[in-house]
């Protein structure tokens, strides 16, 4: 197959392009992508696509995530995880259940929120981690993400600090990290996050996931841009002309329903994907001709 969508469960201590790496040499093509990148500490789901699948990728990486995560009270980080230097510490003993739990339900809903300064966004064309390795001091300008819903799994008391275990669902561009510092920040003990599994993005769920030794084995089936286009989008079915229509780039006329959906040939391939746009369903992207 030279077209199509992998979903990884990413090991620790691997960045994503590490994964795009392997996944490379695994598929046999440069042409590989992925659909939102996790932190190198972080677990879970790893969206790649191949060949064509890469040209369907931004639609997935807007696309809502959940997570699992450890939340840690008593200290802050430089890193706003446990893998950075430890930048102030408190005693969190005092801080009630409910005090965790108010200020954990102020951050549900659409909120401002101010990224980790080191992460994958770019600040000047650099990305901030960068600059920060760098040794640059600087704070991201904050932006409204939404986290659609925040559950406590358990509180647990150790010592001086507060391990909290969150289940997050969340609109693209959410910082995990930063919901952990600014807890921390609120109730004023400090805070950092200790682990994180994302365990969905978009209509890709964990339990769809390969492993890291599959993917290095090969030992794994890929999903058909076709499969992948009926998860993400609404879909149109099409004649054969209309897909003669579509293949030399030609709209056809608009139906109802989402403003951009995927077109699939009888015989279930994707061939487009359509906009609906002054009563026509014009192609904003090709994958397919007609045979």
């Amino acid at each position: 197959m030279t077209d199509g969508f992998l979903v990884v469960d990413k090991v620790p201590a691997m960045t994503s392009h590490d994964v795009v790496a392997v996944a490379r040499k695994a598929l046999g093509t440069r042409k590989v992508g992925h659909a939102g990148t996790l932190d190198p500490m972080a677990t879970g789901v790893l969206v790649l696509g191949f060949g064509n699948g890469t040209r369907l990728l931004q639609y997935i990486t807007d696309g809502d995530k959940s997570y699992l995560a450890t939340v840690v009270l008593g200290a802050a980080t430089v890193t706003d995880d446990q893998e950075g230097e430890v930048i102030s510490e408190a005693d969190a003993s005092g801080v009630t259940d409910q005090e965790i739990r108010d200020g954990l339900a102020k951050m549900i809903g659409a909120i401002q929120q101010r990224p980790s300064s080191v992460s994958a966004v770019k600040v000047g064309g650099e990305r901030a981690y960068d600059r920060v390795r760098a040794g640059e001091v600087f704070e991201l300008a904050a932006r409204t993400i939404t986290i659609s819903s925040l559950d406590i799994l358990e509180i647990r008391r150790v010592k001086s600090r507060i391990e909290i275990d969150i289940e997050v669902t969340c609109s693209a561009g959410t910082f995990i990290r930063a919901i952990a510092r600014d807890l921390g920040s609120d109730l004023q003990v400090g805070g950092h996050l200790s682990a994180l599994r994302r365990t969905r993005v978009a209509g890709f769920p964990i339990s769809q996931a390969i492993s890291f030794e599959d993917l290095k084995s090969q030992t794994f089936t890929a999903l058909e841009l076709a499969d992948v286009a009926r998860t993400t989008f609404q879909v149109r079915e099409l004649e054969l002309d209309e897909v003669q229509e579509l293949s030399f780039g030609r709209p056809l006329l608009s139906n109802q329903g989402e403003e951009i959906f995927a077109a699939l040939s009888p015989d279930n391939r994707l061939i487009a994907l359509l906009k609906n746009e002054s009563g026509k369903a014009k192609p904003i992207a090709v994958f397919a001709a007609a045979n």
